[in-house]
């Protein structure tokens, strides 16, 4: 499990750097801080920064704390997947993606309510609190994609895994990012996140009726917010 956290930050981290909530030379959040965020361990936390050192995305400074390496950005780039890996995903629209996730999601409910742990509860409590109190966009997107990706860790199955993975590859390119911006208003952000409780007290009460109907009737708002953002609540 502890392979499966770490994997799970790293994917995290990095996806921040590509959303640019750190900037070169910015310094990134003490390893306390991440504990909390994240809900690890020490020994987890620095395996994945020295992972990071060693990918030159971050520089380190005893005493002073962990920043962001000046070509950070450049290097990241390099790291995207190889061709053959991004094939899947390829030409994917968001549109497409949120029709699989409507499909997929909700079939992951049983399994889910099936294996998941008291560890993996409180992960999607800390993923509902820190997007409750997000101040940013970017902050509040990356906390509502953590919810999300930690109901898929919650089945301990390493294929719905490999899928969940693919779609998030999707949901971080740029033209989710902006249908997403747009259509988020404070009273549809509000909504999502009652949505999102409804949600996680159904799988921790392991109501899977509640559950799947909770996950499909958010899926389907937020389809519709994003491209009809113009209609009636």
């Amino acid at each position: 499990m502890s392979t499966d956290t770490a994997f799970r930050l790293k994917e995290m981290l990095l996806a921040d750097l590509r959303r640019g909530r750190w900037q070169p030379g910015e310094r990134l959040p003490a390893e306390r801080q991440m504990m909390e965020d994240f809900q690890v361990g020490r020994s987890t936390v620095r395996r994945v920064l020295t992972q990071m050192k060693e990918m030159g995305l971050i520089t380190q400074s005893v005493g002073s704390g962990t920043y962001l390496a000046p070509d950070a950005l450049e290097r990241l780039a390099q790291t995207a997947p190889a061709a053959d890996a991004m094939l899947p995903t390829l030409g994917t629209s968001p549109a497409e993606l949120m029709d699989a996730r409507i499909a997929f999601e909700p079939a992951l409910v049983e399994m889910t309510i099936r294996n998941a742990n008291s560890t993996d509860f409180s992960i999607m409590e800390q993923c509902l609190n820190k997007a409750e109190d997000a101040t940013s966009f970017e902050e509040f997107e990356h906390w509502d994609g953590a919810l999300h990706a930690a109901i898929a860790e919650a089945t301990h199955n390493s294929f719905v895994l490999t899928v969940f993975r693919l779609m998030h590859e999707v949901r971080e390119r740029a033209e989710w990012g902006q249908l997403k911006r747009k259509s988020l208003t404070p009273e549809r952000r509000l909504a999502y996140q009652q949505e999102h409780r409804v949600l996680v007290d159904a799988l921790r009460e392991r109501d899977a009726s509640l559950a799947r109907k909770a996950i499909i009737e958010h899926l389907t708002h937020v389809k519709r917010n994003l491209f009809h953002p113009e209609s009636m609540e």
